[in-house]
């Protein structure tokens, strides 16, 4: 039979969100991991265009290639490749935890500083050794 007091509020579980959460490095690792998954998504239209201009000839591949030597080509390529080089090292650190090994709170903080930190770094030494003209 139902309750005889339909007005009294039941103590029910908060469904979690941001006002109970704490924002930390693994939150922010999580979130830009997942960000940086859409823009290489995203992206994948340039990778197309890129073999299109290939395979249509001289022409039309120096005029993409002038646009990705730009200022602003050259910036979409450095935010590209760190995004791809954050996703890896992102997807190693999920790897890693899906063996049970840095789960515990100092290896995951370790683990989302060293995700950061090392894109940045692997991106910096990736596009010094291009604009020195290593390819």
């Amino acid at each position: 039979m139902a309750d005889a007091r339909p007005n009294r509020p039941t103590a029910r579980p908060l469904s979690p969100h941001l006002s109970i959460y704490r924002f930390t490095w693994t939150m922010a690792m999580s979130i830009v991991h997942r960000a940086t998954g859409m823009a290489l998504y995203a992206a994948t239209p340039l990778l197309a265009v890129w073999l299109w201009a290939v395979a249509a000839g001289a022409d039309t591949y120096d005029a993409f290639a002038g646009l990705a030597a730009s200022w602003f080509g050259i910036l979409v390529l450095i935010g590209l490749s760190w995004a791809l080089i954050h996703h890896a090292i992102g997807g190693v650190r999920h790897i890693v935890w899906d063996t049970g090994t840095g789960v515990d709170r100092a290896s995951r903080f370790l683990w989302a500083k060293a995700t950061l930190a090392g894109s940045v770094v692997l991106t910096a030494v990736f596009w010094l050794f291009i604009l020195a003209g290593g390819l």
